[in-house]
């Protein structure tokens, strides 16, 4: 069983101002966490927040490659996954930001519930991201009911 998960849009913005509103730590706060501790850099321990639901959690940054790609990890001891986000320029005016979260344990018996519940939170997050690049709305974020 394939527990990959792979969500993509295309944002008409240039891949430069993509990648910078992932990376930046005050810009993320537009659009998907309250804040993030530091700059998204290749090696660094990074924690986000999300102040509406009394949440924190790290990231481990894996790999930047600027305007192009970024890897980290996140999750629990046992149930760790790796999420690589990666910028595909189209033109000067628009990219395709592709996310996979890989790692997502095949025989836990909650794996399809899981699945999906990635899989919407990506869906949300790009979709709060490209309404924020392209349109300039700030308040989608912290939304999402479960």
């Amino acid at each position: 069983m394939d527990t990959q998960i792979t969500t993509k849009f295309k944002i008409i913005k240039p891949a430069t101002e993509v990648f910078e509103a992932l990376v930046d730590p005050v810009t993320i706060g537009n659009f998907w966490f309250s804040s993030s501790s530091e700059r998204w850099t290749q090696g660094e321990t990074v924690t986000l927040k999300y102040d509406e639901y009394g949440a924190e959690g790290t990231i481990h940054m894996l790999e930047v490659e600027k305007n192009k790609k970024i890897v980290f990890s996140w999750g629990s001891e046992n149930e760790e996954t790796v999420v690589t986000i990666t910028l595909k320029a189209l033109d000067n005016i628009s990219t395709i930001i592709e996310v996979n979260e890989s790692g997502l344990k095949e025989n836990d018996p909650e794996i399809v519930n899981k699945m999906i519940g990635q899989k919407e939170g990506w869906v949300y997050m790009l979709s709060c991201l490209k309404a924020y690049l392209e349109h300039g709305v700030n308040d989608l974020r912290a939304s999402l009911i479960h």
